[in-house]
């Protein structure tokens, strides 16, 4: 039984990631503090449903709050971090850019040195395939440059990238950042593109589509993701043996136990074809908003999982018919729409 911090534990993913560890027995510490960033009470039903598990305890403080992170630390004693915790959303960085500088960077910053403190065994972070960018060549891979990020978002997470690698190489702390892809699934956050979409249709209400609906990603779900969380949790990043200081990869490390890893479906599905099954789960047409696409927003994505699948035994499984359908059962249950 590990003592494992879990920051954003409130939060979409991050929840379903402290109920898979509480699932085999781990000791879970939560972070979450509950920020309007979108429905509060979305946060709290998550988090009163891990608070009534044996094992999980909570901490609402705020990633930022040096003092308060610091005491956090020095009193869980965490042995391995998952941080999950962030100011997210590529559209919301163009409106609230100093969100992102305090959660994503000073934030990170309070992790890593709550990480140093405890001499944490493994620190395993939340990155995202938005930082390849400008970067067109298809599928996304680890070992290609990630070097223009177009978004402020996409950047803070580049920048959390760099510093876990300091960090891993000056305090010998293994660090292991996932590049998430379009993560979906029940519980999830109501900005999320099928979030809106289900309960635009419900409600008869036209849904935005950008690009044209042409758009291509590779959607993710969510269960798939933790289970390459979890996974990369119990193996700790290791210095590469093979890397070359003079044509250095910028997946691994030959100076520290560090490592990034793209989760993704490893598929891409355009847009409309995403919203065809929606639209067959819910028996409703979608009323189309025709738009084109938004600042920041890329083309396509489609993450080539091969380090994983060989690091981690990941195997994604899940077709986007039966997540899709998934989440829709738990929003109808949820919102109890129907119900009398």
């Amino acid at each position: 039984m590990a003592v494992i911090l879990v920051t954003g534990s409130a939060g979409f993913i991050g929840s379903h990631v402290a109920h898979r560890l509480l699932d085999r027995g781990d000791t879970v510490v939560g972070l979450d503090n509950l920020n309007a960033y979108y429905d509060p009470t979305l946060k709290q039903a998550r988090l009163a449903r891990l608070e009534a598990r044996e094992g999980y305890r909570h901490a609402a403080i705020d990633l930022a709050d040096r003092e308060a992170m610091a005491a956090l630390f020095a009193e869980a004693k965490p042995e391995r971090v998952i941080h999950l915790a962030a100011q997210a959303g590529v559209r919301y960085s163009l409106e609230q850019p100093a969100a992102y500088v305090d959660a994503n960077l000073v934030g990170f910053g309070n992790i890593l040195e709550g990480c140093r403190a405890v001499q944490a065994q493994h620190l395993v972070f939340a990155s995202t395939s938005s930082v390849y960018g400008a970067n067109g060549k298809l599928p996304f891979s680890v070992h290609d440059s990630a070097t223009h990020p177009i978004t402020l978002y996409a950047a803070t997470k580049l920048a959390n990238e760099a510093m876990a690698h300091s960090y891993a190489h000056l305090f010998g702390i293994p660090s292991t950042g996932f590049r998430f892809f379009t993560v979906y699934g029940p519980w999830g956050r109501p900005d999320m593109a099928l979030f809106k979409f289900t309960k635009a249709i419900l409600e008869d209400q036209p849904i935005d589509v950008f690009g044209q609906g042409k758009m291509q990603r590779d959607f993710t779900y969510v269960e798939d993701i933790v289970s390459g969380v979890v996974a990369a949790l119990d193996r700790p990043a290791q210095v590469d043996p093979n890397w070359n200081a003079l044509d250095p990869d910028p997946a691994t490390s030959g100076v520290a136990p560090w490592r990034i890893l793209n989760l993704g479906n490893s598929q891409r599905v355009e847009l409309m074809r995403y919203i065809e099954v929606l639209e067959e789960k819910l028996g409703r047409k979608a009323k189309l908003n025709l738009l084109p696409m938004q600042p920041g927003d890329v083309a396509r994505t489609e993450a080539d999982v091969t380090d994983t699948k060989a690091a981690l035994d990941y195997a994604p499984s899940t077709p986007i018919e039966v997540g899709v359908s998934n989440f829709v059962d738990w929003y109808l249950d949820y919102y109890r729409v129907g119900a009398n």
